[in-house]
Parts: C-alpha cells; structure tokens; sequence
C-alpha cells in the first residue's frame, strides 16, 4: 500500500476462543480493568460477552478485584496438559479433550473457579448454566443468608437489592440451617452522612476498596472473626469524605444506607430522570429520583467520559434549593410575562447603543446565553459572566463551581478569564454611560457592583431562582427554573457538550429562561427563532464556531454528550 492510501485503522483485537454453554464464542485476550489498564479477561467477563449474567457481589468494574464473596463461583472444563510432545490431550474425533474441573481429593465432586478472579485459558469450556454451577450458586447464598436479618419490608434498599433478587433467581425455598441468627450492630452512625447495618452486610468489601483506592481515604476496615465480621472505621474516626455516599451506591443490598434518602421514599415510586450536576464545572452525569414534583434523591449516571459512577457528596446533596420554600415565583414590575416582555423590549429598544450591559451567569445553559449574545449584538452591549472559584481536588470536584463557564466563553458572553469585564461594567454604571443591566443568575452585589450602583440605573432587569440583594433591586424580576425543571445544555470544563432533561415542575410564574428569552429577543431584534430547545440548539450549533466544526445537533448528544475541541 502506497504511502497516499495508508489509513489510520484500529489495531485488530486479538481474541480467544471459549466454549460458553455450549456455545463457542470469540472473547478479547485483554480487557481494560478499574484503572484502565489492560489485563487478561475473565470468566466472568467471558459469560458478559455471551449475554449471561453471573450473579456477583464482591465484583464491581470500577473497582479492584477481590475474589472474597464467592457468589461468582462457575463450573469450568479445562484442556489437559500438554504431553511430551507438547500437544494437549485429543479425543478420538478429533477435537481438543477437556476435564470438568473436580476436587483433588473427591473426583466426584466439581470444583469451581471464581469467575472475577479467573483468567481464561485458550479452549476453556464455561458451565454457567449448568446444575453443577446452580448448586454452587445456591449453597454460598444459603451460607450469606444465614445470618441475614428478614426485614427486607422496612430496608431502604428493598427493590434495589441484589440479595433480593438472587435469592429469588438461585436460592433456595428452605435453609437447612437451624441454628439461631448470629446478630450485630443495627443503626450504626458511620459518619455525617452514611448510616450502617452491620446484620445486612455481607462483607464483598466494596466500600472497603472504593475508600481506598478511588477516594484514597483508607477510612474503612473489617474488625472481628468469623461470623462476628463487621465493616468499621478506624478507632471510631467518623467515616467522612467528600465521596461517602458512593459506597451507599456500590453496597449490593441494605448495610450502606444515605442519611438522606433514608425511610423517605420507596425507589419503584420513584420517576428517574437524567439530568447533570450544576455543582461544579465537572458536569457529573446524574438522575433525579422525583415523585409528585418533589427530588427525593441525586445519584450518579455512568458515563466514562466524565464521572464514570461515581459523584461527590457535596454535588450530590446540592438540590435542596430546588424545593425552597423562598423560591422566586411571581414576576416584579409587569402583570403577567406578555406585559412584562412588551415593556422590557420596549425599554431596551429605546436604549443608546453602549448604554446597556448584559451579566450572563455561567449558571445558565448554553442556550440561554446564546440568545442573551444575540440581545447583546443588537443592543451593543459588554457582557461578561461572574467567575465561582473554590476548592477541587483529585477525583471529580472542580475548583471551577460554575456549571457552563466553558460554554459562556465559547458562546462569546465572556472573555477568557471570567469576570474581566466587571470592573469596567461598574465603572460604567458609576459614570453614567451604563444606564441599563441586564442580570441572569448572578448576585452582582458580590461581583463588586454594589446595591448603591444598582440605584443609578434606569433600567434593573433580573431573572434568577432564589431571592438575593440583586433580585431586591430589580425594576423587573422575571423568575427563571432550576436546571431540574427544564431541558437544555451545558458544556464542561473539558469541552463535553451534555444535555439535561425536564423532572418537576416550576413554581408559580417560574419559566425556562429560554422560553422568555426567545421572546423577548424576537420583540427587541426582530429575529424569530426557534421555540422549542431541539431547534433552538441545532440554530446555535450552527453559529457557535467551536460546534459548528463538530456538526452538533441535539440528536447527536445523546445521553453521554459530546467532545469538542477548546
């Protein structure tokens, strides 16, 4: 092949043959472990690849291997070893001899392998589905459930429950065991946000691992022997990191519990929406757990390219707000939105070019600041968005706290550096040539324009969520929606564009920001727009050079977003 028509294809992917049921199928040699890493695939993920499930506890994709819960146990047939001539064993047709593994010391017996932990061997056959396997299966359940408290009817984690499930799927309908339930401590306050039953645990160490390994707080350890085993923390220390609530996650049924979430709703009420975090410029991948428009939980939504499964409690518990009872709902200076965009478009149109400036917060979605930057285009206006800086660290939380600081700068409402033009905007307002503000999402007292500079202005017009020294000085006050009530999108730190979805309802004459936006830009510009947020999001992507040259549309998002070059 010439040098012109050489092209940059994948590597091939080097596979092994193994039997699965009987079926044979081809399997990845490698396949990528919690770090990334490439190392030898396993039974288990063998049986994934054929479309069964192996039931598991211990095993968690994004966690390191331990072996220790035995519920992945499988009847396998290995080839035998190679003779002399360095050839395995054939039979007599033919075809490569396998051995059903048995005990060493009771031939009869089979023998199992542990399926997350058990590398596989070229020509291998897997019995994932055979007697031999289910009689395994049933017999380490048996031995987990045991000890087991039967209050599966008061649990939080019923319905969510892998214990539930696979004791329907392979247990048994009677315990051969009769000897009284060994019993620990119930209701344990493990730290500010996680609570403990140690009776429901069943040691797979997952929180264990996640502690240490993800979060790196070596917090959490196994104390006791035998049937007294139970997870602690370390002389009492109160289990309290910033990613506590992942373990209440990854816990395969009831011991790991979220202080939060506890005894306040049963999960099949639950409507799931997917939606993003706002709490940082991260844009963990989340869904709402609502019913009757009240948010009863936050949890994160895989997604590898951003957050894998993991959230930071601070994130996580960052909805309370959406469900205040001092939410603005009720529009200021007009009666009803037709009157109020009729007379803040009728303002705006009669203001001289420079004489108005546009605050855009990167708390907005990128469709609400493109249409504020088609309001600033006509009007000629400065723009700029108020930074939010805090703390990160190692794992997922951002220093940026701003939700769409990437897509405000994209979008043009904000120069590089966040916050450049603040200075200038109220030193405008103070000499008289800024006469108008426009306010969205931001409390502009805290940006260094203060409450006495908003009294010199003509023409205040805010639109926000929560009531601040801003909303009080407004000449209108359009209230806007939580990010939970609307759709739209926002764009991470790293470049990935991610759309949200609509779970409740706003309060009172609350509205998408877009929706009255898109109104009030048509009244002032005379462009009529999009009304609905695909349409709307197709229009900016096709405007907004950094995803026009990716092609987006709203259809090409998906769940998962996509990537564009910063």
């Amino acid at each position: 092949m010439s040098e012109e028509t050489k092209t940059d294809e994948p590597p091939a992917i080097e596979t092994t043959t193994v039997k699965v049921d009987g079926r044979e199928i081809d399997v990845p040699k490698l396949t990528a472990d919690w770090q990334g890493n490439l190392v030898p695939t396993t039974v288990l993920q063998a049986c994934e690849h054929a479309g069964i499930e192996i039931p598991h506890y211990c095993y968690h994709p994004k966690l390191p291997v331990a072996g220790n819960c035995r519920m992945c146990l499988v009847h396998v047939g290995m080839p035998g070893r190679p003779g002399p001539d360095g050839k395995s064993p054939m039979n007599e047709d033919g075809t490569l001899k396998i051995d059903p593994m048995v005990l060493p010391y009771e031939r009869s017996t089979p023998k199992g392998v542990i399926g997350c932990a058990t590398n596989l061997v070229p020509g291998m056959e897997i019995y994932a589905s055979s007697p031999e396997t289910k009689e395994m299966r049933e017999a380490v359940l048996e031995s987990l459930l045991i000890n087991h408290p039967l209050d599966c009817t008061i649990c939080d984690q019923a319905g969510e429950c892998k214990l539930q499930e696979y004791s329907v799927e392979h247990g048994q309908a009677e315990s051969q065991f009769a000897e009284h339930k060994v019993h620990k401590p119930k209701a344990v306050d493990l730290g500010p946000r996680i609570m403990l039953d140690a009776e429901r645990c069943v040691l797979c160490t997952r929180c264990i691992r996640f502690s240490k390994d993800i979060a790196e707080d070596d917090a959490l350890g196994i104390v006791n022997r035998g049937s007294y085993n139970t997870i602690a923390t370390f002389l009492d220390t109160p289990f309290d990191n910033n990613y506590t609530l992942n373990t209440v996650d990854i816990c395969p049924v009831g011991a790991l519990t979220s202080k939060d979430f506890r005894f306040q709703m049963r999960v099949w009420f639950l409507k799931e929406t997917n939606s993003l975090c706002t709490g940082c410029g991260t844009g963990c991948n989340t869904v709402i757990g609502s019913r009757e428009n009240t948010m009863y939980r936050y949890e994160p939504r895989e997604n590898d390219a951003v957050n894998g499964p993991w959230m930071c409690d601070s994130g996580r518990l960052n909805y309370k707000w959406i469900g205040s009872e001092d939410r603005l709902s009720e529009i200021k200076g007009a009666s009803g939105w037709a009157t109020a965009i009729t007379k803040i478009s009728s303002k705006l149109e009669k203001a001289p070019s420079g004489s108005v400036a546009i605050i855009g917060g990167a708390r907005q979605t990128n469709e609400e600041l493109y249409l504020l930057k088609k309001l600033a285009n006509k009007l000629e206006a400065i723009t700029d968005s108020s930074p939010r800086m805090g703390e990160g660290d190692h794992l997922l939380s951002c220093p940026d706290k701003n939700p769409n600081s990437t897509g405000s700068r994209l979008i043009g409402i904000a120069g590089e550096e966040l916050g450049s033009q603040l200075k200038h905007i109220a030193s405008g307002i103070e000499a008289g040539t800024i006469k108008t503000l426009i306010v969205f999402g931001d409390d502009v007292t805290k940006t260094g324009i203060s409450e006495a500079l908003l009294d010199k202005l003509d023409l205040l017009v805010v639109s926000d969520i929560l009531p601040n020294a801003t909303t009080a000085k407004a000449h209108y006050l359009l209230p806007g929606c939580a990010h939970a009530e609307k759709r739209g999108t926002f764009t991470n730190t790293k470049g990935r564009v991610q759309k949200f979805m609509k779970a409740l309802e706003a309060p009172g004459d609350a509205r998408p920001e877009w929706e009255f936006l898109h109104e009030l830009v048509e009244n002032t510009t005379g462009q009529n727009g999009f009304s609905t947020i695909e349409g709307l999001f197709n229009q900016m992507a096709g405007e907004v050079e950094a995803f026009k040259v990716k092609e987006l549309t709203w259809a090409k998002l998906g769940d998962t977003g996509v990537t564009i070059e910063l």
